[in-house]
């Protein structure tokens, strides 16, 4: 894996105030605020991002695993499709908001892995064969106390393929991610 450039602490608070603005103007107004003109240069780099939100439970999960828009354009439109697009859940209402956490997870790009490479905590993980892919981000495994193969496991079970697809024709990629969130920063 290639290393991933940290996101400096004062980038951290601007992503995730981007992130919290963004779901804010549109669920009020309809409308995404426009890109902050002073972004530092890793702001502006395409990278892979999800924007996860939290009540008490995950309340949605959206993001780019590839890096195909910059990171904040990306935190933005992350944000706004977890709030409001994500399918396995109701859009978010204003009233949620004071109640949502927001986690921002920014990823190095995906790249072939093997089943012996991989390491619960450090590695997302995703399995694509033929038209189904599905992606877990390296929190989920800790989250839930897997170990690799459940992790892989469950991966296929996101792609809609059987638990053991990642054993014959199924394609691995892993990669890394720098994960931050509100409740994080406010310790800091």
């Amino acid at each position: 894996m290639n290393p991933l450039e940290m996101v400096s602490l004062e980038d951290q608070r601007l992503l995730l105030q981007l992130a919290r603005n963004s779901i804010q103007m549109t669920i009020q107004k309809g409308r995404k605020l426009p890109l902050v003109e002073s972004l530092s240069p890793l702001l502006r780099e395409k990278r892979g991002v999800f924007v996860t939100l939290w009540t008490d439970d995950l309340r949605g999960c959206i993001g780019f695993p590839y890096p195909v828009k910059p990171l904040a354009e990306a935190v933005q439109e992350a944000a706004v499709s977890s709030a409001l697009q994500d399918p396995r859940f109701p859009p978010v209402r204003g009233e949620e908001l004071s109640h949502i956490e927001i986690e921002i997870s920014v990823l190095t790009p995906p790249k072939p892995i093997l089943p012996d490479q991989i390491k619960v905590g450090v590695h997302g993980l995703i399995v694509a064969q033929g038209n189904r892919s599905g992606l877990l981000l390296p929190q989920v495994a800790v989250d839930y106390g897997w170990d690799v193969e459940t992790f892989l496991s469950q991966t296929c079970v996101k792609a809609g393929l059987p638990p053991g697809a990642w054993k014959g024709k199924a394609n691995l990629s892993g990669f890394e991610a720098q994960i931050f969130s509100e409740s994080d920063l406010d310790k800091k």
